[in-house]
């Protein structure tokens, strides 16, 4: 640390707690109302105490508030590597409006703005707010500077063109610190609805890059994998924790819990990571993968509600809060629970599969089940095979077994709740045989899973897809 960012800490040491948190919260793009939400205080409040710290640190602009942190948490002399202790942070320029056209400016604009805002929701990690890039410029070239305060590791940028019948869109991803590409994608659409049009460029933009599967994930993943194990921070856990989790094996949910812990002893505020640690949990209580379900059920409860506290929006903590709530007996606060999830996370393709689950074998109706898995393959055509898991067990409560079983066996072969629906699809249609090979696999692999284990742990409460599945066990034989 130089003698200057020595004096930016103590300097900072002048803000009191809160202070600190807004002021942080702040320099990352968030906005009064979003900070607001986070801490729980009003935006009025935020904006006083913005004030105070303007006041305290002797800064006047957003940039000049992020330099303090960059500088004072020990960033590296050059700018280029973002805080050892902090997650990336992602900018989104402005996309760059090739044609001479006000509506198709404006178009670019709220494009930028719609990509800005989901993938600060979506992504886990902090996005620098849509109206500061603006006042930087829509030129990559000319954002070094001020991507150094920013502390910037990624920036995400755009060129569209446009005419009556066709709108072209290249996307970039980019390393800050070298400048290297890391992904560009052309989107090529015709031009109908307008608005529609702006919101399907979104969705295909966001669950590209979001989720354990897209691409920052695995840019993050892959430089997690280059460091040594002592050096790896909070972020660096989540995104390796997210790839054991979605084999959805014993081994790899166990380790899931165990890189989810260790972010959260590193950061005890990752909201994401919360959420993600009780979808752990819910998996751990269905599969049978603990050694008590009521401690697994307890801990999926413990944990969504810490995810909540901390970010009210978090779909998956919703989602999650649903199932467990269900398995409590709260019929009604399991629905209410979904509908949250739903409402903010419509355009995330990894929450639609969960709740597609909950419609059929949980609460709510199970003809929307279908359409909203289906939603979720459309908008990531890379669909990891917990989705095609997801889907057969839908397809199966439907009675469209021979689906099902296609669509199980493109899922994970590590799951036993894939090998239980194989069962119960095979008997469903009359095949002992085959049932018979997928229960004896369950069996052997499985021997502490059962199919009531996984109607409580799940739970199963719509009584159709209850009926269903306890009468296939009956025919495959399964305990």
């Amino acid at each position: 640390m130089t003698v200057n960012d020595a004096s930016k800490a103590q300097t900072l040491d002048a803000l009191s707690g809160r202070e600190r948190a807004v002021a942080e919260k702040f320099a990352t793009g968030m906005t009064y109302r979003e900070i607001g939400d986070a801490l729980f205080i009003a935006p009025t409040t935020v904006r006083t105490h913005l004030a105070a710290i303007y006041e305290k640190l002797g800064v006047r602009t957003k940039i000049g508030l992020a330099a303090y942190f960059a500088g004072a948490s020990g960033a590296r002399p050059d700018g280029l590597s973002p805080l050892p202790d902090a997650p990336p942070v992602l900018a989104i320029f402005p996309i760059e409006c090739l044609n001479s056209e006000e509506r198709w400016r404006r178009f670019a604009d709220g494009l930028s703005s719609d990509i800005t805002f989901d993938l600060a929701r979506y992504a886990g990690l902090p996005v620098i707010a849509f109206h500061t890039m603006k006042s930087l410029g829509s030129k990559p070239a000319d954002f070094a500077a001020d991507g150094k305060a920013l502390g910037v590791t990624y920036f995400i940028s755009g060129q569209l063109r446009a005419d009556d019948q066709r709108i072209r869109l290249t996307i970039e991803l980019v390393d800050a610190g070298n400048g290297v590409s890391l992904w560009r994608e052309r989107y090529d659409r015709p031009v109908e609805d307008i608005f529609a049009l702006q919101d399907s460029l979104t969705e295909s933009i966001i669950n590209v890059f979001a989720g354990s599967y897209g691409t920052l994930a695995t840019v993050g993943r892959n430089a997690a994998r280059r460091k040594p194990p002592a050096s790896l921070r909070a972020y660096d856990f989540y995104l390796l924790a997210l790839e054991r989790h979605t084999t959805f094996s014993r081994a790899g949910n166990a380790e899931a819990i165990r890189l989810f812990s260790r972010a959260l002893e590193l950061d005890p505020t990752f909201a994401n990571c919360w959420a993600e640690l009780a979808y752990a949990y819910t998996i751990e209580a269905c599969n049978g993968f603990g050694d008590d379900l009521l401690t697994s059920i307890e801990n999926g409860r413990i944990t969504a509600e810490n995810a909540l506290r901390l970010d009210p929006t978090d779909s998956c903590a919703h989602a999650c809060l649903g199932n467990v709530r269900a398995c409590l007996g709260d019929l009604e606060g399991a629905e209410r629970a979904h509908r949250r999830a739903l409402e903010y996370g419509s355009n995330h393709a990894g929450i639609l599969p969960l709740l597609a689950g909950s419609k059929v074998l949980v609460v709510g109706d199970p003809a929307d089940a279908i359409p909203l898995i289906e939603r979720a393959m459309r908008l990531n055509p890379l669909a990891p095979p917990w989705y095609f898991g997801m889907q057969g067990r839908i397809l199966f409560a439907a009675g469209r077994h021979r689906e099902a079983v296609a669509a199980l066996r493109r899922s994970s072969p590590e799951s036993p709740d894939v090998l239980m629906f194989l069962a119960l699809s095979h008997a469903a249609m009359g095949e002992a045989g085959e049932a018979a090979r997928a229960a004896a696999r369950l069996r052997a692999e499985f021997p502490g899973f059962s199919v009531e284990r996984f109607i409580a742990g799940y739970p199963v409460t719509n009584r159709d897809a209850l009926l269903a599945i306890r009468h296939a066990a009956e025919l495959a034989k399964l305990p």
